[in-house]
């Protein structure tokens, strides 16, 4: 590993086997050049024109995707494996299985890409510093991560500023046997709103990012070096270069 700073260290790690579907949490994953192995390789897109820029569905149009779990069959082998979901009545599907997009609605369908199903970037970054910062701007109402959808939340040290994420932008972060670059800030849409848990919308979460942070909160990031990553690793900022 290079010399640097250790920053804090991971608190959580989560990936979500079908896009815009429940989190799946994790101990530990294996970082590809795709992100965290297994992570967004499959999407429900809607009957849409072909000129449509954005035809997948996602939490905007059924906020109860949220709660449809997805899970891996073959957990070992995360992005070969089949990937089951079960449903809200606990039925339990293959995601292929066409009666699960025809009860998404008319004209769904899946796919796959193995490269991952992403709107801007293979990884979302965001720290517990920050959601503690929103929690604050929203008159300490409880916040969880979750409704970012983060791949990584970093448990910052105490000196760390606040929204310290955003000040490593730029940099390179090594976390256990991998590298990632932090990119951009992440700019936010109404998903945020919507809770997690209970699928219900808040437009104050939005708004509030909006009026305070410019609309962004966490950070996008894209791997360097792949490797194995697990909660409890320290997170070392490393490097100002790719």
């Amino acid at each position: 590993m290079k010399h640097g700073i250790e920053v804090g260290r991971v608190a959580a790690l989560w990936r979500y086997p079908v896009k815009s579907m429940a989190a799946e949490p994790l101990e530990r994953a294996d970082l590809s050049w795709h992100g965290l192995a297994g992570d967004r390789r499959w999407a429900f897109l809607r009957d849409l024109p072909a000129r449509n820029g954005f035809p997948w569905l996602t939490i905007r149009e059924r906020p109860d995707l949220l709660h449809y779990r997805p899970w891996l069959a073959e957990p070992d082998r995360p992005d070969a494996s089949p990937v089951l979901v079960t449903t809200p009545s606990g039925e339990k599907l293959d995601v292929a299985d066409p009666a699960l997009a025809a009860e998404l609605g008319d004209g769904v369908r899946v796919l796959k890409l193995n490269r991952g199903l992403f709107d801007s970037a293979p990884l979302s970054v965001l720290s517990t510093r920050s959601v503690d910062g929103l929690s604050r701007l929203l008159g300490d109402a409880e916040v969880d991560p979750l409704r970012f959808r983060p791949n990584v939340l970093i448990e910052a040290v105490d000196t760390a500023p606040a929204y310290p994420e955003e000040a490593w932008i730029g940099a390179t972060l090594s976390i256990g046997g991998a590298r990632l670059h932090l990119d951009r800030r992440d700019k936010r849409c109404m998903i945020v709103n919507v809770d997690p848990v209970t699928a219900r919308r808040d437009p104050g979460i939005l708004r509030t990012i909006a009026r305070q942070r410019d609309v962004c909160f966490g950070v996008y990031a894209s791997p360097v070096a792949p490797g194995p990553v697990a909660v409890g690793d320290p997170v070392v900022l490393t490097s100002a270069e790719r």
